[in-house]
This record gives structure tokens, C-alpha cells and sequence, in this order.
């Protein structure tokens, strides 16, 4: 599972199962309580007033909607005193006190529905493979919510204090969430192995702070990263987005006001900017995400800019004088919506390019839903109003703070975790969720000495904070894994003990090693040195940045060449540069393979375009430089034809073919050495070893099946090339018919199919011996 494809997405939208998927912290603004003054949407004149749209508290029974019509939300515009004063961000101390609103069954539904899709995808639930789309339900919901509410407020009062609403925000959010992140470190060190520690602390400070999508974005398009469990606190990227956009939009709608009043205009005047300003921002922001998509699709998944005309398509619900629709076309509507929300997560899956465009079946239902509104008895109210429905919408904000972490722990040290489990976590997080909003949200929020004074509403929000802030950097602090002492780094053998007569039965998995180096808590760390010294191309360069290394005295210059699994082989090369005086030259990028074929790149498998244009500088770089010899190596990879990503057999013969061609072209400049590619677990060693230190034969996988993959296809492609020389590591890396996770107390492996540093060093010795056959 994973996610979140997952980021498995869970994780973030790198191609894993687990997608990242986040339920947006949407203001329970089916409460009247929460949303603002007045929850009552505004709506045109010749309108009965609408229901309102929060909920009231637990403790107040639902208030029928008002006869009267709903205020003009223009009337902001008639009051510029108060609006001046809300733009300075004054602290109105007057009673949080709101006119009687109703509660809307069809948004307390339509929030469960939301939910529901995001945790049973999640918990890997077949047949709706897209519930990551209840994200961008929620998105809407809030924005139109939140536009409502503020609104109606300075309809009501005349003004809109900044400091009330960030107060409301706070004593809402910030005490069920400072609680779920402190249960995350726990869940954290009791369940997770101690490889994840490390960027768990740092995940849970970002995720208090509200800016993890940043940070996962980041991630998302970190080669490194790439392909390592999702963090435990993944979720909390839809809830930073959310908060995002509660800190501008406010702000937003202020300027509105002042503009409209300086231009001495009225509720009309007010509307039309308010109007136009939400449909720039939703313009701008979805245009940008759709380039995005195509361009970037990792950071376009989490970041705010590609996600704020989601919210700005509740907002402009919210501010369109005839949003709400009556009779037939209020029942056609809704269930269109339904079902573009339903149709949006059976149909799409975690390869889906999104946002986008594909985004909008999910957005403009859920708008479709909003507009359709309570009343209607045929409309899908009557299926929302349910009494499950509705107790999942009271705790859906919970639920999703609680879902992830407890999906993740109980799921982290199960190789295959079952149904079984994943369906007791998800009871265990609706336990929690209920529990919480019970004892934490609700009393907190329905707290009438915090709704009377904002800045201790705010000091209580800025507590949570720093709590969890503190609780990210003392986890941190007080697991940092002890640097592994120099003479054990020294007696480390690695491939050395495979040589004859040195241990017999090396390289056979067993249980325990003595010494395990590097520790696997440090492992992720145990890189070539071209990452450090900047030299490795991400998938985004198109520049060649060569590293050289060796003696600038040198008479022989050798070139690496290729992606990171050509990169990884440099500690050896280094290592047999300097005993044989060479100088070293690397050029390597990112997934991106030496070819003369475009390949096709992450989950979605889009055409690489950048590592076309790399490969074309790098031959013209080769030709220029004229190195002694050229060493190259890389993964498997889908070609591309005709736009599309090839498969299977026709795939295999596309990828020999062009190996033939672009090494038979490369043998012009030099001769050339093929490093026949390593063994790849396709499972996380590294964490393995880190869960099972004690039974380590737990983390071995079968050698025929490490083998699969482009190693058979290299050795097809070299036979009968004059100038090319396959070079077969592969003895040393996995020796038995199991490939063991230890070697001469040396981890083998970093990831799920990169080598350790470390063990690329040891094999040095074997690697010169056959590069001196090719040397002569």
C-alpha cells in the first residue's frame, strides 16, 4: 500500500499507491458556530433566504432557516469605516455573537462523501483507485464556506475583522491538529523504523507550521527521495494549502472593499470587483496548474499556486448572485455532480496527471452539489442527509487527522499488510477522530471566553504551534543516530570477504551481522560524492555539469556517463583513478539513461524532454573532450514512440537497438566499458534492515528476480559490438541465490535499488582488474 501512491502513494504523487492525498481542513463550516456571523448564503432579492450552510454546535439544536432575505454582501461597500478598520487588522472585542443560521445536511454529507473517498483510498480499498479526489471536494467546499461566511459577516456587522477570523481559524484547527502531530512522533518511534525518524521530525515542524506541501514538493521531484516510504504526516499537505489560503484570502477581500469604496461605488460596485478578483485568481491559478501538470507534475500536485482556483471555484459559487438552483434543475444538477465526483475516483488512478484539467469533474461537482442545495427532496440531499453520512461529516476533519498516522504505523514493519489490518486502523482512527472532536475540537471551539477575546483564541492557536514545533525538534534532538566509530568503518570488509579463502559461505544471507555500515539510520546519506559536489543533473537540467576528479597531471581521462545508477559506480572509480594516477570525469543526470531513444519518466510515464537535450549536449561534450574511455551504465526505462510509452517485448527490442546504435557511435571517441546494471530489490533495504536489524534474512529478495530488468538486455546489445566490453559486477553484489542485505558488514544497498557508497568502494579492486583488461 502506499501510499500517498504515494508517496505505494500514499505517497506524494511520485507513482506510488498511497497518494498523498489530504482532506482539506475545511472550516466545519457546516457549523454556524465556526463559519462567520452570518452562514446564511446571500442570494439575489426575489430569493427566500437560503439554509444556512454550518452546523450549530452539540449543544445547540438546529435553527430554522430565516424568512427574510439574506443581506446584499455588497453592503460592505456602505460601511468604509469598519471595512478601513478590518484592513488594519484591529482586534474587535465585541461578543462573538451570530445571527440564527440553519444547518445544511447536503454539505455535512457531501463532507463525509469527501472523507470516506480519501481514507478508503487509502486504506487501499478496490474499485475507486482516484479517491484522492475528495481532496479537491473538500478544497471547494471550503472556499465557498469561507467566502460565505466572511461575506455575510461584513454584511452583518459592517465589517471584517481579521484578527476574530484568524482567531476562529485557530481555535477550530490548530488543537485537534497540534494533538494528531504529537500522536504521529509517538507512532513514530513505537512503530516506524528508526531510517524514517529523522525526516518524520522535520515533517511533523513543516506540517505545524503549515508549509509541508512545499517541503514534499521538494521531495516529489528529489530523485533521491523518490522512491522511500511516505511520511507519516503526508496528509497535513492539503491542510497547509488550506491554510494558506485562509491567511490571503481574507486580505483579498478586504482590498475589495477599500477598492470598492474608494470608487464610491455601491453593493453592485462591490460585487463586480469582489467577482472579477476571484476569477483572475482562479483563472491564473488553473492555468498555471495545468502547465504545471505537463512540466512538473510532482510540485504541481502539492503546492498552493496550482491549488487555489479549486478553492477560488467554491468562492465564486459563494459570490454568484443566482448559485443557488430550485426545482427539476436543482435535483439534475446535484446528482450530475455526484456523479462526476464518483466518476472522477473510479475512473482515475494514482498515474493520472492532476490537478489540471482532469481536476474538474470533482471541483465543478462538488459546485454542482453546493448549488443544488438542502431543500430539494429529489436532489441528492436525500441521500446526504443520512443519518451515517451525517455522522461522518461531524467528524470528518478528525478523521482525517487520525487516518494517515495510524495507517501508516500500523502498516509500516508488514511486508503485505492485509485487509484486515488496514480496515482495523481505519476503526481505530474513527474511534480517535469521535473522541477527539468530542473532547478536543468542540470544546475548544464552542469556548465562549475565547469567542469574546480573539488574541487569547490566537495565543491558544500559537501554543499549538510552538508545541508541536517543539515536540518535531526534540524528536529530532534525541534520536539522531550515533556517527559509527572509525574502526568499525575500517574493519567494515564489504566485497572483500567474498574473495577465495576469506570467509567461507560470505555473501549468504544470515540473521545478524557484527557491524552493519554505514548505520541504515545514515544510509540514505551514503552517496557518491556528485551529489555534494552538484555535479549530478536533476531531472529538470539540460546543461552538462561535469565533475573531474584525479590528478590534473594525468595522461588517462576516463568519462562516466549516464543516470544514477551509472553515478553510483564512482567511489569505485575514484578509488582505482587514484591508484592508477587517471583523471575521472563524470556526467551524469537523473533517470536519464545514455540513449538515442526518448524514455519515458515517473508514474505517468511522460516523455523526457530534458534528457533528450542533455543527451545531445553530452555527445557533443564527448566529441569535444575526447576521453581515453568511456564508462556507462543505467536502469531500466520505457521508450517512447509516437508519444507514448512502449511496453513489453517491442519495448526490449526498441532499448537493444538503441544501446547498439548509441554505443557503437561512442566507440568512435573511445572505447567503451558497459557496467552490466546491479541487482535491484525493488524493496526499501535500507528500512528493511533498519525493522529487522536482528533477522536480517528478512531483507533478502531472490537473485533471479534482482536480475530482471535492463542487465539481460545490456548483454544483448554488446555482443558482436567492435569497441564495446561488457563488464559483470554482479557476482559480488549478489553471490548466492539469494541477494543478502549485509555484506562483510557492509550494507549493500541505500534504497530500493541504489548501492551504498560504501559497498561501491569495496568492489573497487574487482573493477580495476577489469578495466586493466580493457586498458591492456
Amino acid at each position: 500500500m502506499v501510499i500517498i501512491d504515494g508517496f505505494s502513494l500514499a505517497q506524494r504523487r511520485l507513482g506510488r499507491r498511497l497518494r498523498p492525498a489530504g482532506v482539506a481542513a475545511t472550516d466545519d463550516a457546516s457549523r454556524a458556530a465556526d463559519a462567520g456571523p452570518s452562514e446564511r448564503e446571500p442570494v439575489a432579492a426575489q430569493q427566500p433566504a437560503p439554509v444556512a450552510a454550518p452546523e450549530p454546535g452539540p449543544a445547540d439544536p438546529p435553527v430554522p432557516p430565516d424568512p427574510a432575505p439574506a443581506p446584499d454582501p455588497a453592503a460592505v461597500a456602505s460601511t468604509p469605516e469598519p471595512v478601513a478598520a478590518a484592513a488594519t487588522g484591529s482586534v474587535d472585542r465585541t461578543p462573538d455573537v451570530r445571527p440564527r443560521s440553519g444547518f445544511r445536511k447536503d454539505i455535512e454529507g457531501l463532507r463525509a462523501l469527501a472523507v470516506l473517498l480519501v481514507v478508503l483510498w487509502h486504506a487501499d480499498v478496490p474499485l475507486i483507485p482516484g479517491g484522492f479526489v475528495g481532496v479537491d471536494v473538500f478544497f471547494v467546499i471550503s472556499g465557498y464556506l469561507i467566502t460565505t461566511g466572511m461575506v455575510a459577516e461584513v454584511a452583518a456587522h459592517g465589517r471584517l475583522s481579521l484578527s476574530r477570523f484568524w482567531a476562529r481559524r485557530a481555535k477550530r484547527l490548530l488543537p485537534s491538529s497540534a494533538l494528531v502531530l504529537l500522536g504521529a512522533v509517538v507512532l513514530t518511534y513505537l512503530f516506524l523504523p528508526d531510517i524514517r525518524w529523522r525526516d518524520t521530525a522535520w515533517d511533523v515542524v513543516s506540517s505545524a507550521l503549515y508549509v509541508v506541501n512545499w517541503r514534499l514538493a521538494e521531495l516529489s521531484v528529489d530523485y533521491l527521495a523518490a522512491e522511500q516510504a511516505p511520511s507519516i504526516v503526508q496528509h497535513y499537505w492539503s491542510l497547509a494549502v488550506e491554510e494558506q489560503f485562509y491567511l490571503v484570502w481574507p486580505v483579498l477581500l478586504v482590498a475589495v472593499a477599500w477598492l470598492a469604496r474608494r470608487s464610491n461605488g455601491g453593493p453592485t460596485r462591490f460585487g463586480r470587483l469582489a467577482f472579477g478578483a476571484v476569477g483572475i485568481v482562479w483563472a491564473a491559478s488553473f492555468a498555471w496548474s495545468v502547465v504545471m501538470v505537463q512540466t512538473d507534475p510532482g510540485r504541481a500536485y502539492f503546492v498552493t499556486t496550482t491549488r487555489m482556483w479549486e478553492l477560488a471555484i467554491g468562492a465564486l459559487l459563494a459570490l454568484w448572485p443566482l448559485r443557488r438552483l430550485t426545482g427539476a434543475a436543482a435535483s439534475v444538477a446535484g446528482w450530475i455532480g455526484v456523479a462526476a465526483i464518483a466518476g472522477s475516483a473510479v475512473l482515475f488512478d494514482a498515474s493520472t496527471p492532476f490537478p489540471g484539467l482532469l481536476a474538474l469533474p470533482a471541483t465543478v461537482g462538488a459546485a454542482l452539489v453546493l448549488a443544488a442545495g438542502s431543500v430539494n427532496r429529489y436532489g441528492p440531499v436525500a441521500v446526504l442527509r443520512l443519518p451515517p453520512l451525517q455522522f461522518f461529516g461531524r467528524i470528518s476533519y478528525t478523521l482525517y487527522l487520525w487516518h494517515w498516522p495510524l495507517l501508516v504505523a500500523f502498516t509500516a514493519r508488514l511486508e503485505k499488510p492485509g485487509l484486515a489490518v488496514r480496515a482495523l486502523a481505519v476503526a481505530v482512527s474513527v474511534v480517535l477522530a469521535y473522541l477527539t472532536s468530542r473532547f478536543v475540537e468542540r470544546p475548544v471551539w464552542h469556548s465562549r471566553k475565547l469567542s469574546v477575546r480573539p488574541r487569547t483564541a490566537l495565543a491558544v492557536g500559537l501554543a499549538c504551534t510552538v508545541l508541536s514545533v517543539g515536540a518535531g525538534v526534540a524528536f529530532h534532538l534525541a534520536t539522531v543516530a550515533p556517527a559509527t566509530d572509525g574502526a568499525t568503518v575500517r574493519n567494515a570488509q564489504g566485497a572483500a570477504v567474498l574473495r577465495s579463502g576469506v570467509a567461507a559461505g560470505a555473501g549468504v544471507p544470515v540473521d545478524r551481522s557484527p557491524s552493519v555500515v554505514p548505520d541504515p539510520a545514515r544510509a540514505r546519506g551514503d552517496l557518491p560524492s556528485v551529489y555534494s559536489d552538484g555535479c549530478h543533473g536533476s531531472p529538470t537540467d539540460t546543461a552538462v555539469r561535469p565533475c573531474t576528479y584525479g590528478a590534473a597531471t594525468a595522461t588517462v581521462t576516463v568519462a562516466l556517463i549516464g543516470d544514477s545508477h551509472a553515478a553510483q559506480w564512482v567511489p569505485a572509480l575514484q578509488a582505482v583513478a587514484e591508484q592508477r594516477n587517471w583523471r575521472l570525469v563524470t556526467y551524469t543526470k537523473s533517470s536519464c539513461p545514455v540513449l538515442d531513444v526518448e524514455v519515458a519518466v515517473g508514474a505517468d510515464l511522460r516523455p523526457y524532454d530534458s534528457c533528450v537535450t542533455w543527451n545531445q549536449s553530452l555527445r557533443r561534450t564527448l566529441a569535444a573532450d575526447r576521453p581515453d574511455l568511456i564508462v556507462t551504465s543505467s536502469y531500466n526505462y520505457s521508450a517512447i514512440r509516437d508519444g507514448r510509452a512502449m511496453q513489453g517485448a517491442a519495448n526490449n527490442t526498441a532499448l537493444v537497438d538503441s544501446m547498439r546504435r548509441t554505443w557503437q557511435g561512442l566507440a568512435a571517441v573511445a572505447p567503451v566499458v558497459v557496467l552490466r546494471d546491479t541487482p535491484a530489490p525493488r524493496r526499501d533495504i535500507a528500512e528493511c534492515v533498519s525493522a529487522h536489524r536482528e533477522q536480517l534474512t528478512k531483507c533478502a529478495v531472490a537473485r533471479d528476480a534482482a536480475l530482471a530488468g535492463i542487465g539481460p538486455l545490456q548483454a544483448t546489445a554488446a555482443q558482436g559490438l567492435s569497441g564495446v566490453h561488457l563488464v559483470d559486477l554482479n557476482d559480488a553484489v549478489c553471490p548466492a541465490d539469494r541477494c543478502a542485505a549485509v555484506i562483510g558488514g557492509v550494507l549493500v544497498y541505500r534504497d530500493t535499488n541504489h548501492l551504498t557508497a560504501t559497498y561501491v568502494r569495496s568492489l573497487a579492486p574487482r573493477l580495476d582488474e577489469q578495466l586493466q583488461v580493457v586498458m591492456g
